[in-house]
């Protein structure tokens, strides 16, 4: 049972957390995606699977601030079929008026191993982490990162293409959470980013600086504000939501600024032949991308949806087994 796991040589990180892409070192990135390669291939084997009881006696809290449909159900999934306890904790635990987030994370960590946080601000995660010495924490999703979606997209990539080194990846829209991680995990991996935003929607310019101090292989960010040359000869082309949770309100403006990103058809064209389109879903079809594009031969987001659960097994394994 539990012993056929602790035969197998299975990486661990060096970090008690996973707040950020960063948080890896490259070492670590390249051995994450590829143990997310292998548990693909093995998910078929069920209970027979070597890594089934990778988790037995582990439990794993979820607690989730934002409404959320793949990371919740594939860290659900995913904790199970390691041999691991899922807990749902409520996310009114969190409310400041209730009871200090220092003090939620110091109850936790006296039950759970780890706990999936999906939250708003970075620092949310940062306290909890602070706090405590034996808890692992898992950014689930933040209003400045989202590690887990960049560890599938990059799976996803793999798989297409078996290397990214020196491949060209496109991002246009806004210069959001989504955008900063799949930075990190590209360039770390050598593949070329182009970031295309409008004015006032630009990547943080920590993330430019930390690109640069991460890079691999020769790997560059290069910024702009014209989606067609950030497009051009692109290998892939990968866009989000204009709006994103919490910013509702601001739909119709986003709207207007964001239509010139929109990736149809028209702008598909400007990217190399055969070019892979992405999206973190959930898509707005209509918005910023067209049905015709989102539902196309190149299309890759149900494979970096279906991803989400083996990165995200992955890591959970790396962190506790």
């Amino acid at each position: 049972m539990g012993a056929s796991m602790r035969t197998i040589d299975t990486p661990r990180l060096g970090s008690r957390h996973l707040l950020s892409i960063l948080d890896l070192t490259h070492d670590e990135l390249r051995a994450t995606l590829a143990l997310a390669a292998r548990l693909k291939t093995e998910r078929p084997l069920g209970l027979r699977a070597p890594t089934a009881h990778a988790l037995d006696g582990r439990h794993i809290g979820v607690l989730f601030e934002k409404p959320s449909l793949r990371t919740r159900v594939t860290f659900t999934i995913g904790a199970r079929e390691l041999g691991g306890d899922v807990v749902d904790i409520p996310a009114d635990v969190m409310h400041a008026d209730r009871e200090p987030v220092q003090d939620v994370a110091r109850n936790l960590e006296r039950w759970v191993d780890a706990v999936v946080i999906r939250t708003f601000a970075q620092e949310r995660l940062e306290l909890v982490s602070r706090a405590t010495r034996d808890l692992h924490v898992i950014n689930a999703l933040s209003d400045e990162e989202h590690p887990c979606q960049a560890l599938a997209d990059l799976q996803t990539l793999q798989e297409v293409w078996g290397d990214v080194r020196g491949r060209t990846i496109t991002f246009v829209g806004d210069g959001n959470n989504v955008a900063t991680s799949l930075v990190h995990a590209a360039v770390m991996l050598g593949a070329h980013m182009r970031v295309a935003t409008p004015e006032g929607f630009e990547l943080p310019a920590e993330v430019a600086a930390q690109a640069a101090r991460v890079a691999a292989d020769g790997a560059t960010l290069t910024t702009m504000h014209d989606p067609r040359e950030a497009v051009a000869g692109a290998d892939a082309v990968y866009t989000d939501v204009w709006t994103s949770m919490g910013q509702e309100v601001e739909y119709a403006e986003r709207k207007a600024v964001f239509f010139p990103y929109q990736v149809n058809a028209a702008l598909m064209a400007h990217a190399a032949p055969g070019a892979l389109f992405m999206h973190c879903l959930p898509a707005h079809r209509g918005d910023e991308v067209t049905h015709d594009v989102l539902e196309g031969p190149t299309s890759v987001v149900f494979d970096q949806a279906e991803n989400r659960l083996h990165a995200q097994k992955a890591m959970l394994v790396m962190l506790l087994s």
